[in-house]
């Protein structure tokens, strides 16, 4: 019989033998085993331990078998009730080895060793280091499975909320994500009113837009007005109040009547533009416009068409 080689066994004709045998010996020996050692896959289902061990081919047959230990892809099936162990011979060699069952582990190992453990659903390769079985890498769904964080190159959330591009949202690990210098180009919509331009200053307007339908009843100017038009119409007043407003807040009044309004004012400061005495009410012209400017929250300025 001719030698074989001391990993994957196999046979090495030796010079001025296997007369009358040679093609067999080197496609059963060899060349059926070089097939499987790089592309076969091996299967097993269900429970049960099971023992690799190396077998060698001959004249007569490849005698590759149910546990022939020289395959390349070691696959698991069915359903397991207890980690399956299975047992490779103690040399160099490595093994994809794929949990395709359900229910339980696998466990791949050297004889005396505790192996590596392949979780449901994993594949993996596996390689025998001197001493024991080890894991090489598992398979990318093993691998992202779980939180990605930023460091490993993820983004550190679990959900991401949306349509069209995802907008992440947050987790405990960015839970005031902040962006540093972007270059967010220019985008088409965008609720802007609590954005601020140098961080003190809030994004403005190109023009003033209106704070909505005419008033025609008692109207207390209100802080979601500044920066906005309030119109009042038929049988409409307006009251500015004290300590609502910061300083540089600002409100225009329109008075879309046919005749005078009042502007009743609550703060304890408050002057027409151009005058030195303190008011607490102004009437506004027909059709005409004022601006209510507040230097401080208790201090506020009137100009326009008023007196």
């Amino acid at each position: 019989m001719a030698a074989t080689t001391g990993q994957l066994g196999l046979v090495t004709p030796t010079q001025g033998t296997l007369s009358g045998t040679w093609g067999d010996t080197v496609n059963n020996g060899i060349t059926e085993y070089v097939n499987i050692a790089i592309a076969g896959t091996l299967s097993f289902s269900g429970d049960g331990a099971v023992t690799l061990t190396n077998t060698t081919g001959d004249a007569s047959a490849s005698n590759i078998g149910t546990t022939t230990a020289q395959y390349m892809i070691i696959r698991v099936t069915g359903t397991l009730t207890t980690a399956k162990v299975i047992t490779a011979p103690s040399y160099s060699k490595i093994y994809m080895v794929e949990n395709a069952a359900t229910g339980g582990i696998v466990t791949f190992k050297a004889s005396g060793q505790t192996g590596v453990s392949v979780a449901v659903g994993e594949e993996c390769f596996v390689y025998f280091n001197g001493t024991d079985y080890v894991k090489v890498s598992s398979s990318l769904l093993s691998a992202l499975s779980g939180t990605l964080g930023v460091a490993n190159g993820g983004t550190g959330v679990t959900t991401s909320t949306g349509t069209g591009n995802v907008v992440l949202s947050d987790s405990p690990s960015l839970s005031s994500p902040t962006l540093v210098t972007p270059a967010l180009g220019t985008p088409a919509s965008g609720n802007l009113s609590n954005t601020t331009v140098d961080g003190t200053n809030g994004v403005g307007f190109r023009g003033i837009p209106s704070a909505g339908a005419a008033k025609t009843g008692s109207y207390t100017l209100a802080v979601a007005d500044r920066g906005e038009f309030v119109e009042v119409g038929s049988g409409g007043s307006i009251t500015v109040p004290t300590s609502t407003f910061a300083a540089g807040d600002a409100v225009v009044i329109f008075n879309n009547t046919t005749g005078n309004i009042t502007l009743t004012t609550s703060a304890p400061t408050t002057y027409v533009g151009g005058t030195n005495t303190a008011r607490t009410s102004v009437t506004l012209a027909t059709r005409g416009i004022c601006n209510v400017l507040f230097v401080t929250s208790t201090l506020a300025v009137i100009t326009g068409n008023v007196t």
